[in-house]
């Protein structure tokens, strides 16, 4: 069927409203975020977080995933990270735990997912990443693999673009794509300030938004599109015949696993696949696959801890995800809880003018980092 004229200015107009009805939405929240992320980043060193995972048995596990749950990586910063931790001695399952559990959630991604998904949806997805980072951590720790710790990458103690995105393709498409890699480096020190909480405060709320919010901006937009172009044109009804199930969580896995992107980059398009008619299940699965695995992460993980031990990780992140989304499912039956009510609820709770200010905020960041990547091309 052709559309007119007229009805392709009507429905590019209702794209551009939906977009930024559901940007001002997310706004307050991804800024709460933003700044909740900055306040871990400046007060919970990482160096720190090695001397806690090591040891065997189920509590460093435990460990790992608590730990890793609010610190602000994504699934590409976490890599050099949890290399660092594992060659600590930190075990093969506290590791996984870690690697699963820091990118699947975080003080950002639970701020947005209560502003697009709903208050259900922001307490399970936290639970259910922390519990599936400790399934998939307990799995790995009974693999056969004896292989050791030795890892292809190198061992500086610094791990560059070639760890993260094996090569410049990927690096583009990943959501490491920002050049400016500080969430893996170290801070200098600078004598007489370094104990100072301003500053200190300061720093880490600085690199949250630039760092953390570069590294997301591109994913961000992304998502927000696609629930808008979703909210505009699919039908609530399309889905809900085979949005729900086994086989549709198998279809989220799918997409999910190999996918470079962020836990708070793919909140709007969780939202999307809400408002198209898919069960908060089969949401659910999205949101634990998708930013607990990409390419770059197998392969590490291959590496650094063998291949019976990348068998075991994507087990039981898989296993652990299809069974979250069945167990949410079966909930929202027999709580009878409605997550689109939800959703249209948590919005009206938020005053127009904050969401007005903290909108115009990050639309000034967004454009600040799209001028810079303009001018690096331009004098490249």
């Amino acid at each position: 069927m052709t559309l007119s004229i007229s009805e392709l200015i009507d429905a590019l107009g209702a794209l551009f409203v939906n977009f930024y009805s559901l940007s001002l939405e997310s706004a307050p929240f991804l800024v709460l975020g933003l700044v909740i992320a900055g306040l871990i980043k400046a007060w919970v060193p990482t160096e720190s977080v090695a001397k806690q995972l090591g040891g065997s048995g189920i509590w460093p596990i435990t460990k790992a995933a608590l730990i890793g749950a609010p610190l602000p990586l994504c699934s590409c910063s976490v890599i050099p990270v949890t290399l660092g931790i594992h060659r600590s001695g930190a075990s093969k399952g506290a590791t996984v735990s870690f690697l699963v559990a820091t990118p699947e959630t975080g003080a950002d991604s639970i701020a947005i997912s209560y502003a697009l998904l709903g208050p259900f949806m922001a307490i399970i997805r936290p639970i259910s990443a922390i519990s599936s980072a400790i399934f998939a951590g307990l799995i790995v720790s009974f693999s056969k693999d004896k292989r050791g710790g030795v890892s292809e990458v190198s061992h500086s103690g610094a791990v560059g673009t070639g760890a993260c995105c094996e090569s410049k393709e990927e690096e583009k498409q990943s959501c490491c794509s920002s050049d400016d890699h500080s969430s893996v480096k170290a801070e200098p020190v600078t004598p007489g300030v370094v104990n100072n909480a301003m500053h200190k405060t300061l720093s880490g709320l600085r690199y949250a938004f630039t760092d953390i919010f570069n590294n997301m901006i591109f994913w961000l937009c992304i998502g927000l599109f696609f629930a808008a172009m979703v909210k505009t044109f699919v039908p609530v009804s399309f889905l809900q015949q085979w949005g729900s199930g086994f086989g549709a969580m198998i279809v989220m896995v799918i997409v999910g696993v190999p996918m470079y992107i962020c836990a708070t980059a793919s909140t709007p398009m969780a939202a999307g696949f809400l408002l198209a008619g898919l069960s908060p299940g089969t949401v659910l699965v999205f949101l634990l696959a998708g930013p607990a695995t990409n390419m770059a992460t197998l392969a590490i993980v291959k590496k650094e801890l063998g291949s019976y031990a990348l068998f075991a990780y994507l087990c039981g992140i898989v296993v652990a995800a299809i069974g979250f989304g069945l167990l949410v499912d079966q909930l929202v039956v027999l709580w009878d809880i409605n997550i689109l009510a939800q959703v249209d609820g948590t919005h009206e709770m938020v005053n127009p003018w904050l969401e007005g200010v903290t909108g115009l905020l990050l639309l000034i960041l967004a454009l600040r980092y799209g001028f810079g990547v303009i001018k690096k091309r331009t004098y490249a």
